[in-house]
């Protein structure tokens, strides 16, 4: 069974699908990431599905699974890379991907959890650790 790969940059955990899901494969990813969001305390999860040529409505459901289980964990998921068709397909298929928000690219994805994160704490004090204000 393969396994993708969850790196951690920063306060984010970077997964960047490269192979072909399969059942088992999302289930594990699913298990590994929910893990180390908990190990870690990372708040953002970015997804990269730049490799994707095709995206069905399984891997729709298991990118809508992954953001629910990181959002009760209070880390924030953003997919990015995806391509126009893989977009056209989605909308297509009818797949809202409730909770999952989207950028361009891993840079966009990394500025857009550092905007939400910001905006849940009170970072311009120097020196003062993050307050959540929730």
């Amino acid at each position: 069974m393969e396994r993708v790969p969850v790196l951690k940059i920063g306060d984010i955990l970077l997964v960047s699908i490269q192979v072909d899901m399969s059942d088992q494969t999302a289930v594990q990813l699913q298990e590994d990431l929910a893990e180390r969001i908990v190990a870690t305390g990372c708040h953002g999860v970015i997804i990269d599905i730049t490799a994707l040529d095709i995206v069905d409505s399984f891997v729709g459901r298991m990118l809508s699974t992954i953001a629910s289980i990181s959002k009760v964990l209070d880390a924030e998921t953003v997919v990015v890379g995806m391509r126009p068709a893989v977009a056209i397909t989605l909308v297509e298929l009818g797949l809202s991907l409730n909770g999952i928000r989207t950028a361009l690219n891993v840079e966009r994805g990394m500025e857009l959890i550092a905007a939400t994160r910001d905006d849940h704490y009170d970072l311009d004090e120097p020196g003062d650790q993050p307050t959540d204000t929730r």
